[in-house]
């Protein structure tokens, strides 16, 4: 229902609805903006990386196809716009990896009502998370997350379908290598609802 809604603005927003472009920015900012901090915690760095990303977007709008998914192209483009300030950033700072200049921090929701064993065993999670490649902290993100299947992250991520799955495969083999005796299975569970 939302990609059908989404595609009905991104099809005015082609044709040079200004109402529709409106639409989906408004529709759009709160998802980019949260993404976005996930690279960065720079605001400023993340706001400007939104609107160049939908100033582009009405510039370019005559040549621009119609996506299967308004919001994962809109995840793309915001992810390479970000990546490209943040090694243009590297260049003056000297400070980050080539890819991911800063990083890819997966954050989580506090909830005083969970028992201490659940408290101690989330912060547990979230350190391991921490300590994962900004890439495999990334495509948990989106899985879990965001709930995207393995072809919108390798579209996003730019990656390859089998990578997408290898990825993910290595990072909750990670997981689950240092949490010890904690199962896969809840160690999923538990991600999708910490997350």
């Amino acid at each position: 229902m939302r990609n059908e809604a989404d595609s009905a603005l991104w099809n005015s927003f082609k044709q040079g609805n200004w109402d529709a472009y409106a639409s989906l920015y408004n529709e759009h900012y709160s998802l980019l903006n949260n993404y976005g901090y996930k690279f960065t915690r720079d605001k400023n760095l993340i706001e400007d990386a939104i609107h160049d990303l939908f100033v582009r977007l009405w510039t370019s709008r005559a040549n621009l196809g119609e996506p299967v998914s308004v919001k994962n192209y809109l995840y793309k483009s915001l992810r390479n716009t970000l990546i490209r300030k943040l090694q243009t950033e590297v260049k003056y700072t000297g400070i980050g990896t080539e890819e991911y200049p800063l990083g890819f921090e997966v954050s989580f929701s506090n909830d005083s009502s969970l028992a201490i064993e659940e408290k101690e065993f989330r912060e547990k999670v979230k350190a391991v998370i921490e300590s994962l490649p900004a890439r495999q902290k990334e495509i948990i993100y989106l899985r879990f997350y965001e709930g995207l299947s393995y072809d919108e992250i390798a579209d996003i991520m730019s990656i390859s379908i089998n990578s997408a799955y290898k990825m993910l495969y290595k990072a909750l083999d990670n997981l689950q290598q240092t949490l010890g005796t904690s199962p896969l299975l809840g160690l999923l569970c538990c991600l999708e609802y910490f997350l």
